[in-house]
């Protein structure tokens, strides 16, 4: 049977890329990185070196790795079948991150609901720890070390306000892509990314008060590792955020999209909007709770 011809504007090939180095190189920059902060936490200064060997290939690998793709994508390689991939691909990646803060959300859960209360009834843990009782936050025994916990109202709190105001000015600036209105989409996400940057410019400045004012530190029991683990991950993710929005918004200056073809922008504005339900969660259940 002869086959039926295709409808009209269909497309015919699905653009299959070249083999690339760039996935292997970012696991090895993420390991490096990882290394590195193995090594620091136990007092390895050397650790530093990798954990900045590691930025720097993945800053490189995140360079080389969108400009390929922004090439195929201008050079009209790219058509219904690519977007519905790069969808798909952006929505598995995306679940992949729910689940990795889902899994430290847990550990959470599990110590403040479960463990702390469970130690602090066992008659043998009072003759190992005396004094020790369930309360959150807790870093063991009071003797051990003295801390103070963060607040939620002051800086996390301004925090909260700069990531929230950021995804709205996000949304304003693909409405004005969606208008074909370039200047201000231009501005609005060029506030977005600033926004961004005082958010991280706000913790890395929290972290600073929180170890010198309050002796909080990741070694500061099971509420300083949680403090910082869910923390710092989230504030890594904000930082891959504005890199890649910083991109975006270069191309936007060179006339890169249009309201009909443009998912890169939208797949930048899911990972934003995910960051900043995120931090939402981390506000309640790590500062106000």
């Amino acid at each position: 049977m002869a086959q039926s011809a295709s409808p009209s504007g269909r497309q015919q090939h699905y653009a299959v890329p070249s083999p690339m180095p760039w996935p292997i190189m970012g696991s090895t920059a993420l390991f490096l990185m990882a290394l590195g902060a193995a090594f620091v936490f136990n007092g390895m200064l050397a650790g530093w070196a990798s954990i900045a060997a590691g930025f720097v290939l993945l800053l490189y690998m995140m360079a080389r790795w969108f400009g390929e793709v922004i090439g195929e994508s201008e050079g009209g390689k790219y058509g219904g079948w690519e977007d519905g991939s790069f969808r798909w691909g952006m929505s598995l990646f995306i679940f992949s991150e729910v689940m990795f803060f889902a899994a430290f959300f847990g550990a959470l859960f599990w110590t403040r609901v479960m463990s702390v209360p469970d130690l602090a009834s066992i008659e043998s843990n009072a003759l190992m720890w005396p004094g020790f009782d369930a309360h959150w936050p807790s870093a063991g025994p009071a003797f051990l070390e003295k801390f103070q916990s963060m607040g939620a109202w002051g800086l996390p709190a301004i925090n909260t306000a700069l990531l929230l105001s950021s995804g709205v000015t996000v949304t304003f600036a693909h409405w004005a892509l969606i208008r074909n209105d370039r200047a201000k989409l231009l501005v609005w996400l060029a506030l977005t990314v600033l926004l961004g940057a005082t958010f991280l410019g706000v913790q890395a400045y929290e972290y600073g008060h929180a170890y010198s004012a309050l002796n909080l530190k990741l070694s500061t029991g099971v509420y300083g590792s949680t403090f910082f683990m869910l923390t710092g991950f989230h504030g890594f993710h904000v930082t891959i955020g504005a890199i890649m929005l910083t991109v975006i918004w270069f191309r936007c200056l060179k006339g890169h999209f249009n309201p009909d073809h443009h998912f890169a922008f939208e797949g930048v504005a899911w990972y934003w909007h995910f960051v900043d339900v995120v931090w939402l969660g981390l506000f309640i259940f790590v500062y106000w709770l």
